[in-house]
């Protein structure tokens, strides 16, 4: 691999990481060129060539916010065995999701869905995938705990999986639009009493 090739690459994952907060926040259409240089501290130039247009930064900085919840969650359930133990991971994280650094300006597929929805396809599609990575996480999870005897037999992964997604976004929204984390806590324990009560 070159030099040029190199750098080049490590150009765009700079402009990736400095923008990807910038669009989770501001959104797609919130989002202008100058925010762009501003958070990169690079020309207009420097952005487009490295990325054709706003919506190839855009897919890549979602794809950049997913993967790092993604694996700050994955971290902290490779520290745990038992099935049970792997999905109450999800409520431990997003119980204190407002003070958690990088997610401050909320999840970035929840916050990309709602406004991508009816206005921007590609990005409708990336999040659609993300949503079916973790509702196919979460079903492994829970067959997983099946077979090894942690979870009851007749707990139906799918069922769970939507409760739990659906649950934590909802949960988020409302967090997000009071400023309170008082409907996020009591919906992750409600999650939390769910998770429990599938144990053997």
């Amino acid at each position: 691999m070159s030099s040029a090739s190199t750098k080049a690459e490590r150009t765009k994952q700079f402009i990736v990481e400095k923008t990807a907060p910038v669009f989770n926040e501001k959104g797609f259409a919130g989002t202008s060129l100058s925010d762009l240089t501003i958070a990169t501290g690079l020309t207009k130039g420097s952005i487009y060539g490295n990325f054709e247009n706003k919506d190839e930064v855009a897919l890549a900085a979602f794809d950049y916010n997913f993967a790092r919840i993604t694996n700050y969650i994955k971290d902290r359930i490779l520290q745990t065995d038992s099935a049970i133990e792997r999905l109450l991971v999800y409520p431990e994280v997003y119980r204190e999701f407002l003070s958690i650094p990088f997610l401050k300006p909320g999840c970035p597929l929840l916050n990309t869905a709602t406004e991508a929805d009816d206005t921007h396809p590609l990005l409708k599609e990336r999040v659609a995938k993300a949503l079916a990575y973790w509702k196919t996480s979460l079903e492994n999870q829970i067959k997983r705990g099946i077979q090894r005897g942690e979870i009851k037999p007749d707990t139906k992964p799918t069922e769970i999986a939507v409760i739990l997604i659906s649950l934590i976004e909802g949960a988020i929204m409302q967090a997000k639009v009071t400023g309170k984390p008082g409907e996020l806590r009591i919906a992750m324990n409600f999650l939390t009493q769910l998770i429990n009560g599938l144990k053997v």
